[in-house]
């Protein structure tokens, strides 16, 4: 299993921090899309790097049109030496229609039509062969000459897909290289609903979860310190509650039978008390999306839940880097 880390530094500081986690012995890192560009942030990456993977953890799809993000996911493969790895993710109707002002209709079946043209286009360029997308969401059927670039060495970069529910992780097992798990999951969600969809939809492809990649992130709360640790149980409550709140991510929560807590934690969200929703996780309720323990005994307790399923993975943690360095550490023995 490898292991990654997130970064999500300002501009200015991403080369130090990918240099930096390049010589920690990290496998690869990603960027998310928050508060900055994470295509930049990878270019950025890239550069400063000689053996890194660079990712996005994630780049919104529907922000975006395939064409665009196709020539910039080529670019970045090439700047890194064939190291990029795609990341995408849908985001949430809201974000899509009012944050980016985009169109937003059937999330899976327009994620699986955006990955496809992702590959007629790159394809088209790679392969010189005709660009002839036709879809119900995208059509790309104009490549002249002056806008072809030029093939190379390193082929297409990887796409690895997020997603939730079992719709989005169907499509990812049908047309991507690999799944990106969203933090808010748990061991039984992850094996009685995540990798069934997978596998179903790897062997609809004619393919298997060999070589497939499974990409996860997992709370972790622990702590050098009494002060520590309840800070850490603390972030973790209110990160687990803002994600519940949402009406997507329900059927994690149905699992256990805790899906009125979605309700309860919407309603909050919506009055604006967030300062609040983090009071409404319960213990149970953190031990099954988070790694509670003290910091030595955490690294064996994330092999039990994930070392069989994930290929690679990064920690969802505001623990102090000495810790998370440590935690690390012991993953690797």
């Amino acid at each position: 299993m490898r292991i990654d880390i997130s970064l999500d530094p300002e501009p200015l500081e991403v080369e130090a921090a990918a240099r930096t986690a390049e010589s920690e012995g990290y496998d690869g890192v990603w960027l998310g899309e928050t508060t900055h560009d994470p295509l930049l942030g990878c270019a950025l990456a890239a550069r400063s790097t000689s053996r890194l993977e660079v990712g996005t953890g994630i780049a919104i799809a529907f922000a975006r049109s395939p064409m665009t993000l196709a020539v910039t996911a080529n670019d970045l493969q090439v700047l890194s030496g064939g190291r990029f790895v795609l990341g995408l993710g849908s985001q949430v109707k809201a974000h899509i229609t009012r944050r980016f002002s985009m169109p937003w209709s059937h999330p899976a079946p327009r994620m699986r039509e955006f990955v496809l043209a992702l590959r007629a286009i790159w394809r088209s360029w790679q392969d010189d062969e005709p660009l002839d997308f036709t879809g119900d969401f995208y059509t790309h059927t104009l490549m002249t000459p002056f806008f072809t670039p030029a093939p190379h060495a390193h082929g297409a970069p990887r796409v690895l897909l997020a997603g939730v529910g079992e719709g989005m992780t169907r499509v990812a097992g049908e047309v991507a290289d690999g799944f990106l798990c969203h933090a808010f999951t748990t061991e039984k969600y992850l094996r009685e609903v995540t990798v069934p969809a997978l596998t179903e939809a790897r062997r609809a492809a004619g393919a298997s979860l060999d070589g497939f990649e499974i990409s996860g992130v997992p709370f972790v709360v622990t702590g050098a310190t009494e002060e520590e640790l309840a800070a850490t149980t603390r972030a973790v409550k209110e990160q687990i509650a803002f994600y519940a709140s949402t009406p997507s991510y329900r059927p994690v929560l149905d699992v256990h039978g805790w899906g009125d807590l979605q309700g309860e934690l919407n309603a909050l969200s919506k009055a604006g008390r967030w300062a609040d929703m983090g009071t409404c996780i319960d213990d149970d309720v953190l031990a099954a999306f988070a790694v509670v323990g003290e910091p030595e005994h955490v690294p064996a307790e994330l092999r039990r839940r994930y070392g069989d399923v994930f290929t690679r993975m990064h920690l969802r943690t505001s623990l102090p880097r000495d810790t998370e360095r440590a935690i690390v550490e012991g993953l690797r023995q």
